[in-house]
């Protein structure tokens, strides 16, 4: 193999983390292969400029791969896409999203450099008993970067379908170029490939790092969290036996997805959820909880400080953290967008009318069933309180609601006042409620204002502040214990069709309902004011269903919501999206809130669109884009592009 003599400067372009103090250093302006792996700083500013493939929950969902915009969770001003938001307008509002578009994410051009620096990495390092580093060091770097070099091929094949695959190659500088013109490879081929490389990975990797300067760095758990995530995916409708895909083939004929559904895929990503639920509580993990002064569940709390608090302080529920140290790893891009303008912010971060109905009320119960109570039109008399510290609903600990407040936001689960801002809910920084009214303080009706009524409130700390340049710290994190409980959940519902699954299935999911505050499930028959369950029939689809409703309230706004909703194949599930029985319809129609530009509380609490959505069936997939598919004859377009 032959490799340039000398390395550009951005190949080893140092990526700084928080808490990893090698990762700070700046690499020499000019230096040769060989020099790079004899000298231990430029060695772990090569395995730094690995990381950087690592999605950023914040910025990156947003802007970047844009999941959060995707789905059906965040809903940005419209008027934002001329800005950062660029072509995004053309996915969501517009249904114009083409093989020529540009993407922010570009995973097939970013993914493919970082595989290729770890195979380097992993062929080239080695101790360096002189410079400190020691033949142990190097072996878990080895296994760090075998992992992400698989998790960057999953990255493409989650995002692209069926992708060029050849692993554990390394292109030489003097390649012919036909040795790079390879086409797809099946689905279920890189699937396999990247399922024995994290194992392998993590098997040599620790579930904790002991010192905090290492932390951010792979650890079992971190692998084997996107293990289980992918196998999920793997064994979800969309490509475990999806009819769809059955004329979906190479230059070659092959299938590039298998269109014959496989049951033993639920047992496999049972298996993976189990094993790193194992691993993870055997090493301390769980999830975080505020307790009250008589020793019960703080609900409140719990939902807001899991996100202001350190691993290191007690939130052992971050399974996979960020630490790029720069503002958009601790949520200050995020905050800003969601700020007033008053405090120097956007003031146009919101959230769909579908989420706000997805919460459930304070007795566990979803809106639309006949025993929840739910009130939609006029306003509480009555201040509502709560066993609680949270001071967040009137600015006093333990209120709520307060007097005045619209119906459709009383009497709701606590996970719904600590995501959602609506008018009249408290706003903190101000020390007033929020005042969402065309022409109030919320609201100068610009694209700077709440579009359709709402802003989000999760993830957004009480002392943001742009306008003084104050963000508190807190530690960024992608993935965390309450989802992969859910995905246990799930993989085991599905798995096994009996009621002895079905009550452990239940059981994970129990175990988030106990820390939100609301009554727990079983399949025991039950009365319907029963104080602590609700009764769900015995049968994989009514688990199902509540699975899937407790993982779009628990997990929403995490970059969870659009990988649900494809690999459910739940969007739309056939050619016509318009079917009112076949679709999600804040993807394929009218998207509601309250109408911003309303000056009176008559006009403003009232169901209004705010966008309208156009959903094709190509979308599932990212397209190849149009340059890719004209250099490369072997190449086809993903499905329903052409």
């Amino acid at each position: 193999m032959k490799l340039n003599k000398y390395i550009a400067m951005g190949l080893l372009a140092c990526l700084p983390f928080s808490s990893c103090s090698y990762l700070d250093k700046e690499p020499d302006t000019e230096i040769t292969i060989d020099m790079v792996f004899e000298n231990k700083r430029n060695v772990e500013s090569w395995l730094a400029n690995i990381y950087d493939g690592i999605p950023n929950p914040s910025r990156g969902w947003l802007v970047g791969e844009s999941w959060e915009i995707f789905a059906d969770d965040l809903t940005p001003s419209y008027r934002w896409y001329q800005w950062e938001f660029s072509d995004l307008t053309k996915m969501v509002n517009g249904g114009t999203w083409t093989p020529n578009t540009k993407w922010g994410g570009n995973l097939w051009q970013r993914m493919p450099q970082k595989i290729r620096e770890a195979y380097i990495f992993i062929e080239r390092v080695h101790a360096l008993p002189s410079d400190d580093l020691s033949e142990e060091e190097v072996n878990y770097m080895k296994a760090e970067a075998r992992f992400l070099a698989a998790y960057y091929w999953w990255q493409l094949a989650e995002t692209y379908g069926p992708i060029p695959f050849k692993p554990d190659y390394i292109a030489p500088t003097d390649f012919d170029l036909t040795e790079l013109m390879v086409g797809q490879r099946p689905f279920d081929e890189v699937v396999d490939y990247c399922d024995k490389e994290m194992l392998a990975a993590a098997q040599q990797l620790p579930p904790v790092w002991q010192t905090n300067e290492k932390y951010g760095r792979i650890t079992s758990v971190m692998a084997l969290t996107i293990r289980a995530k992918m196998l999920l995916f793997a064994a979800s409708p969309l490509v475990n036996g999806n009819e769809w895909y059955a004329s979906h083939k190479n230059r070659e004929g092959e299938n590039l997805f298998s269109t014959t559904y496989d049951p033993n895929k639920w047992v496999r990503a049972a298996e993976a959820c189990k094993m790193l639920i194992d691993e993870a509580e055997g090493a301390g993990y769980e999830l975080f909880k505020v307790y009250n002064d008589d020793g019960t569940i703080d609900p409140f709390l719990s939902a807001t400080e899991v996100w202001f608090t350190s691993f290191q302080d007690g939130n052992r529920e971050i399974l996979f953290p960020y630490t790029k140290n720069n503002n958009d790893g601790n949520f200050e891009f995020y905050s800003t967008k969601v700020i007033t303008k008053e405090f120097g912010g956007g003031g146009g971060l919101g959230v769909y009318q579908g989420l706000v109905d997805a919460f459930f009320m304070k007795n566990g119960l979803p809106i639309d069933d006949p025993n929840s109570g739910y009130v939609e039109e006029g306003f509480s008399t009555e201040k509502e309180t709560r066993n609680t510290a949270w001071k967040y609903g009137t600015g006093v600990e333990g209120e709520i609601t307060d007097t005045h407040t619209y119906n459709m936001y009383c009497n709701r689960e606590p996970r719904f006042y600590t995501t959602v801002s609506y008018n009249g809910s408290w706003y903190d920084l101000a020390g007033r409620k929020y005042d969402f009214l065309n022409g109030g303080k919320d609201n100068d009706y610009t694209h700077d204002a709440p579009q359709n009524g709402y802003l989000v409130r999760k993830k957004v700390h009480p002392e943001d502040n742009k306008r003084d340049g104050n963000f508190p710290w807190r530690q960024a994190f992608l993935y965390r214990l309450a989802s992969v409980y859910l995905d246990y959940a799930e993989a085991l519902n599905e798995a096994y069709d009996d009621n002895t699954h079905r009550r452990e299935a239940l059981e994970y999911v129990n175990r988030i309902r106990e820390r939100a505050g609301v009554r727990q499930y079983t399949t025991d028959g039950v009365s319907v004011s029963d104080e602590k369950y609700i009764h769900v029939d015995d049968t994989k689809e009514a688990v199902r269903k509540v699975i899937r409703m407790e993982r779009r309230v628990e997990l929403c706004c995490e970059g969870s919501r659009w990988m649900d909703i494809r690999r459910w194949r739940t969007v739309a599930q056939g050619d016509n999206p318009y079917d009112p029985n076949d679709y999600l319809p804040e993807m394929c129609g009218e998207d509601y809130g309250m109408d911003y530009s309303a000056r009176t509380e008559e006009d403003f609490y009232k169901r209004t669109v705010y966008q309208t959505r156009t959903w094709r069936q190509c979308y599932y997939w990212m397209p190849v884009y149009i340059d890719e598919i004209n250099k490369n004859p072997n190449l086809v377009q993903a499905p329903f592009w052409n």
